[in-house]
Formats: structure tokens, C-alpha cells, sequence
């Protein structure tokens, strides 16, 4: 028999992912004392829902780590998987050997520019990706051995990027190992390309991915900083003022807030006059990111407070502005003002579907307001899971 209690076994994982109570509890919507009470018995373990958000928050393998049973499968509500899923997938894992690809570097730079197009602007942007991914893929992936030159490095560079839609697409969705896979991909043709610029795009997008797994704070900025002394930060100020958002982000993640407005604020002044078509990297970008920070950062009335100031509408991206609506969610629920969060989830669904139903906080917090939000939000809630297809 296992005589290691939950609240030991919490203990022991919080302290290997070397997180802070406060940190721990801000991840999933509580505090640094109701961790603390779980820690040492003071309250029962938590129900379902929020057991398998601490485990996602711990970066655990499975729930077995933290109820001591026998080993489970993650619930299917944690991850969403979508109907081209598998198509996608072998898309990305077979090899294309043919040669009959129109040896055409304008067109392939034509057709990626096409798909992030539907990405920022398409309400389903992942089944409106879907339909291109698994051609440009094939293509993309044999035209820089049919090219020379420049020709080749312009064929890298338009790969990388249906690698990074691939990403995204690919996000929060039952398959990390592919998620990691397209991520690498990525930044080995930007390697090749030997562009800095794509390059900077990449590790914008490693860094999406390190942090996601839970992988140590100073791989994914040493990585940033390597990747912006390659660049001008005048000419390519887009790419430079992403690589610091990126290492603001990371700082926050861990709770270390100096660092992270001072890297904060080199991409808010990079940022200024800037508008990048793909990465969508510009001011109203850089500040929508400071709700999540200072969600980050224990600092959820502070987060609701900026958000009230922010026109999320003005950003260029329905995935961006249903993504910043639903970190502000984050910021009300950590608040517990829940009927706030719910209505925020709800137009978030409404700008986006896709990118609230595969976002782990949003399926999170409405299983776990329906079953225990109060009468206020349960019918709201309930009606919510229904639509993100998570069972309350």
C-alpha cells in the first residue's frame, strides 16, 4: 500500500516543478494558503476537474502521480482533438520522396501568406487551415530540394512557417510529441535558410512550446537572447520585440516580476509603429500580454484592471482577441468573481469557437463552475461545456 498521503505527493511534484504555493494556486485559480491547506491535510483533495488541472499545472504524467492509484488516462475533456486531426498528423510524419511539385517559390509564398490569412481571420481557424495544411505541407516540404540559391532559401523560410501553422494548429490537442516535432521542423529550415529573422520566428514559437511542458525557465530565454543578437534591433524590430515579449512571458510564468517588465518594456518600445502581417507582433499585442503576466504573477486585480483598459477588438487576430478575452476570464476567476468569467468564456466562444474549445483553461473552468460555481453561473456554465464539448 501507498502510504504517501495527497497532500505529500503535492508537495513533492510542486517542489520538482519549483513552483511557489502562490504560484501553484494562481496556475489553477486559488491561492497560496488553500495549497498549503491541501499540503497538510487541512482540507479533503480536490474533485476531478481540479485534480486534473493540477496535474496539467505540475506538468504530470499522469493523475496516478498525485491520487497514488493505479495509473490513469487523462480525462478527454483536458484535451480536445479535431475531426482532421489525423489527417494532419500523417501529413506531418510521412516523408515525401515524389518530385512532382511545380518547382514555384512565388506560389508557395502566396499559399502560406493565404493560410495565416485564415488563421487571424477566420472564426474556425483551425478548420479552415485544415483544408491547406496537409498540401502545403507535402509541397512546402519538397520544394527547397527542387530550388538553389536564394530560390531555396526563400522555399526554407515559407516552410518554417507552414511548420509554425502546424504548431498552432496542432496546440492543445492530444499529440505534444507532435507539437514538439513541428516546433523543432521549424526552426531547423529557418536554420538552414539561414535567416535570423525566421529564426526569431521560431523560437517565438520554441518558447510557445517550452513553456506549455514545463521546461526549465532558462533554456527558453537563454534561447530568446541567443536568437535576438542575431538581429538589428532597428531593422528587424518586429522579431526583436517578440523574442523579449517571449522572455517576459517566461520570467512571469516563474514569478520573477523585475525581469519580466524590464524585458517587457524593450518590446513595448519595439513595438511602437509596428504591425507584422503573420506574427501579428505590434503594440496592441505587447499590452494585451500584460493580463496574462500579471495573472502570471499573482497579480489578478491588477490583470482585470489593465484588461478594462484594453480594446482587445483592435487586434488584428479572432484567435488573438478570443485568446487575451479568455486571459482575462483567467484574471476574474482567480478573483472568484465567477459570473464575470463565465460571461467573458462565453464571448470568447463567440469570437472564436476553436480557440476557446481547445483552451485548457477555459474547459477547465467551465466544467468546474457548473458543478460547483453556484447558482448563479451553473446554468450559464453548463450550457458553456455543452457548446465546448466538455462533460460538467
Amino acid at each position: 500500500m501507498n502510504e504517501e498521503t495527497f497532500g505529500s505527493r503535492l508537495k513533492r511534484l510542486r517542489t520538482r516543478a519549483g513552483m511557489t504555493r502562490p504560484q501553484l494556486g494562481g496556475l489553477v485559480g486559488r491561492s497560496g494558503e488553500w495549497v498549503k491547506a491541501l499540503e497538510t491535510g487541512r482540507i479533503l483533495p480536490p474533485r476531478l476537474p481540479m485534480m486534473v488541472r493540477l496535474a496539467e499545472a505540475l506538468r504530470a504524467d499522469d493523475l496516478a502521480e498525485l491520487t497514488g492509484d493505479e495509473r490513469l488516462a487523462m480525462p478527454s475533456y483536458s484535451n480536445a482533438a479535431h475531426e482532421q486531426l489525423p489527417a494532419i498528423s500523417r501529413a506531418l510524419l510521412n516523408y515525401p520522396l515524389t518530385d512532382d511539385v511545380e518547382p514555384d517559390v512565388d506560389g508557395i509564398v502566396r499559399r502560406v501568406e493565404q493560410a495565416w490569412e485564415l488563421w487571424h481571420g477566420s472564426r474556425r481557424h483551425r478548420t479552415a487551415v485544415a483544408v491547406a495544411l496537409p498540401s502545403l505541407l507535402r509541397d512546402a516540404r519538397v520544394l527547397p530540394r527542387l530550388v538553389e540559391g536564394n530560390d531555396r532559401r526563400r522555399a526554407l523560410v515559407a516552410l518554417a512557417q507552414v511548420y509554425h501553422l502546424t504548431q498552432l494548429y496542432l496546440s492543445f490537442q492530444p499529440v505534444p510529441n507532435l507539437v514538439m516535432l513541428a516546433a523543432d521542423r521549424a526552426m531547423t529550415a529557418a536554420q538552414d535558410a539561414d535567416d535570423p529573422r525566421a529564426m526569431a520566428a521560431a523560437a517565438w514559437y520554441v518558447n510557445h512550446v517550452h513553456r506549455d511542458a514545463g521546461e526549465a525557465e532558462e533554456v527558453r530565454v537563454q534561447l530568446a537572447h541567443d536568437t535576438a543578437r542575431l538581429l538589428d534591433p532597428e531593422r528587424d524590430r518586429a522579431e526583436y520585440g517578440l523574442l523579449y515579449l517571449a522572455i517576459a512571458l517566461s520570467h512571469a510564468k516563474v514569478g520573477r516580476e523585475g525581469d519580466a517588465w524590464r524585458a517587457w518594456d524593450v518590446a513595448e518600445q519595439a513595438a511602437r509603429g509596428v504591425e507584422h502581417p503573420w506574427l501579428k507582433f505590434g503594440p496592441g499585442m505587447v499590452h494585451a500580454y500584460q493580463v496574462t503576466m500579471l495573472a502570471d504573477l499573482q497579480k489578478s486585480g491588477e490583470a482585470v484592471r489593465r484588461a478594462d483598459a484594453l480594446d482587445f477588438a483592435a487586434l488584428g487576430s479572432m484567435t488573438r482577441r478570443a485568446f487575451h478575452t479568455i486571459e482575462t476570464a483567467r484574471a476574474f476567476y482567480a478573483q472568484r468573481e465567477y459570473v464575470a468569467a463565465v460571461a467573458l468564456l462565453r464571448r470568447a466562444n463567440e469570437i472564436a469557437p476553436e480557440t476557446t474549445r481547445y483552451n485548457l483553461f477555459a474547459r477547465f473552468a467551465v466544467t468546474e463552475l457548473a458543478n460547483s460555481g453556484g447558482a448563479t453561473v451553473r446554468d450559464d456554465a453548463e450550457r458553456l461545456a455543452t457548446a465546448l464539448g466538455v462533460t460538467a
